[in-house]
């Protein structure tokens, strides 16, 4: 019963913030005829009021996100040319992660060094757990340090969440929701919303910190054994 409960649990955290988000987004997704432009209008017209140089805005398939290595910001095609709230706000908040950038926040230039070192470190993760059934054969001391590299991995991800959740929540709402209060792009009804539609985002990188802490914890509790 116990398994079973841990079971639903995790699953919780890893499917309910992401339908909540979904729910949310496309709430707010309708097209507002009242908006003078699109998500793609409203983030380039965020980078030049804010003096962000050498930033291009692009339609995108993989996922709304701001490209540091090419200074793009990317949106899904329903935001780039979508008349909605939800399309506004998503500009705003990847501008958000531009302005860090521009302005060489230590946060966010942190995040970005972890996030290279990890995709370097997760290919090893794959390797070393392969390799523990045939080091467990040869030498069983030697396979819990293929276990310790996988582990080791699974911690730099788990602090590559940690990092990115504040990061995350400055562009929300250190950066986008003041860039649309201050420019009055918004009545406050639409301001109250937009809260609305970036905590929903946010929940979902508390979500994904708190799965990651569960990975490490769990394994951990395996190597105690």
């Amino acid at each position: 019963m116990l398994i079973v409960m841990s079971v639903l649990i995790l699953l919780a955290i890893v499917l309910l913030p992401n339908l909540w988000v979904q729910h949310v987004l496309r709430k707010h997704s309708k097209v507002r005829k009242d908006f003078p432009g699109d998500g793609a209008d409203m983030a380039r017209h965020l980078i030049a009021r804010h003096g962000i140089d050498g930033v291009v805005v692009e339609s995108t398939e993989l996922g709304d996100h701001y490209d540091a290595s090419k200074r793009a910001v990317r949106l899904t095609q329903d935001k780039f040319a979508g008349r909605s709230l939800t399309a506004v706000v998503v500009a705003a908040h990847e501008v958000g992660h531009a302005l860090q950038h521009h302005r060489q926040e230590p946060m966010f230039l942190t995040r970005g060094r972890l996030a290279v070192f990890s995709a370097w470190v997760q290919r090893l993760a794959p390797v070393a757990l392969l390799a523990t059934p045939l080091l467990a054969f040869v030498n069983p001391a030697v396979s819990r340090w293929s276990i310790l590299i996988a582990l080791g991995a699974m911690l730099i991800s788990t602090l590559v969440h940690l990092v990115t959740l504040p990061v995350e929540l400055d562009a929300s709402f250190g950066k986008a929701l003041p860039m649309l209060q201050q420019g009055e792009y918004l009545d406050a009804r639409d301001m109250a919303k937009a809260r609305t539609i970036l905590r929903a985002a946010a929940f979902t990188y508390v979500a994904g910190s708190l799965m990651s802490l569960l990975n490490v914890w769990r394994w951990l509790r395996f190597l105690r054994r």
